[in-house]
């Protein structure tokens, strides 16, 4: 019946790492290569990830440089990243494409508080579904005689410990995120 336990953690842990992936994108003031993870470019016909074409650096803070290993590819990595939901101005110069990240307004950054939120609050009900899942694997162990009340009881305890513990979890990685979007 550990499995069952198990199981349920196993989820929830991918449920925190998919959050962690989507805050990774999410703008904040700062320069991070991670903001690039979406973008796609057209290379010989095929969408690939723009991080498998080219060197993304972060040498200042509101600065990304994004070198390709094709210069041909220059003109295909700006059109993308215009493209894009980012929101950024690239500008190319022959052999790298520089992109300012400029410094979001008051009103931008409370709007990017509210979808790390939204994020999380999805992070909260897929765990709190996850529980449901292996509360009910539970009960039906019990129904079937597989297990006694007593273990019932243990591993009903051990899955809302788990739970609570990854909450926890999801709340320290919003607050951090809020922290860093709110930060001038």
């Amino acid at each position: 019946m550990d499995k069952i336990t198990s199981q349920a953690e196993e989820r929830m842990k991918k449920s925190l790492r998919s959050l962690q992936e989507e805050f990774n994108t999410l703008r904040t003031g700062r320069a991070s290569p991670a903001l690039f993870d979406k973008i796609r470019v057209d290379y010989y016909g095929q969408k690939t990830p723009l991080n498998q074409v080219a060197t993304i650096s972060v040498p200042e803070a509101r600065l990304v440089v994004i070198q390709p290993w094709d210069k041909a590819l220059l003109g295909e990595i700006e059109k993308a990243i215009q493209m894009s939901e980012l929101s950024v101005n690239p500008s190319n110069d022959g052999k790298v494409i520089r992109i300012n990240i400029p410094p979001l307004s008051e009103a931008r950054r409370k709007e990017l508080v509210k979808v790390a939120k939204n994020m999380a609050e999805q992070c909260r009900v897929a765990c709190r579904n996850i529980r449901r899942d292996a509360m009910d694997e539970v009960k039906k162990a019990l129904k079937n005689g597989e297990i006694t009340e007593d273990q019932e009881k243990k591993i009903q305890d051990e899955i809302q410990k788990t739970t609570d513990r990854f909450m926890m979890e999801i709340n320290k990685e919003l607050e951090a995120k809020e922290k860093e979007i709110m930060e001038v």
